[in-house]
């Protein structure tokens, strides 16, 4: 996949670390059944990369930014943003970080 380049208001991180939660896990084995059948039932649709909590370092930010900086370490939730925390790199609205 190529590297994410952050929205106005997103940031960029370099995922370092992140969970399994059962977002995960029940999108992969269908159990219950109806998330699967929302993200495709033979293969993704929706979700292209897993991953719901992440850790890492900020790559870049959105020119509306003023609250992160680049190098700073930051941990989030990517629940509302379409997953993704298994990525090398994954954009995320700047309301979602922590510090």
């Amino acid at each position: 996949m190529e590297k994410p380049s952050p929205k106005p208001n997103e940031v960029l991180v370099q995922v370092r670390a992140t969970t399994v939660t059962p977002a995960d896990w029940r999108i992969r084995e269908a159990d219950p059944f109806l998330p699967r059948m929302m993200n495709g039932l033979i293969k993704p649709t929706k979700v292209q990369v897993l991953g719901v909590e992440m850790a890492g370092d900020v790559e870049a930010v959105g020119q509306d930014v003023t609250s992160f900086h680049v190098g700073d370490q930051v941990f989030a939730s990517t629940f509302g943003s379409g997953y993704g925390a298994y990525a090398e790199f994954k954009c995320v609205p700047r309301t979602a970080w922590r510090r």
